[in-house]
């Protein structure tokens, strides 16, 4: 697909999250949806797939199973990956900071 994806460390990857994510998304199995749609168990789920959330046409028309690889260009850049997504964050450019948060999320929503 694209690039490598560097190592990531957790530790970073959980304060990114804190910073950047969890205002919208939660982790743990049985958590709310809140802006966006609780992440637990999104590595092997399909795009706009997570029950009780209404996403929007793009994200449950775009078709790709979430894994580090699609994560890892999803979050350089949501809107160009799903272009009509609902998902308003900006994105993170610097690999480091993607694989650091992947690596948070692949131990958290688990």
């Amino acid at each position: 697909m694209g690039q490598e994806i560097p190592a990531g460390d957790v530790a970073k990857g959980e304060k990114s999250f804190k910073q950047r994510c969890a205002q919208c998304h939660t982790v743990e199995k049985g958590g709310p949806h809140k802006v966006g749609p609780n992440l637990n168990g999104l590595f092997g789920r399909q795009t706009g797939s997570s029950p009780g959330y209404q996403y929007s046409a793009a994200n449950k028309s775009k078709g790709i199973t979430w894994s580090s690889e699609t994560l890892f260009e999803y979050l350089k850049n949501p809107k160009k990956y799903i272009p009509g997504t609902k998902m308003v964050f900006a994105g993170l450019k610097k690999p480091q900071d993607r694989a650091d948060l992947i690596a948070y999320l692949e131990q958290a929503t688990a």
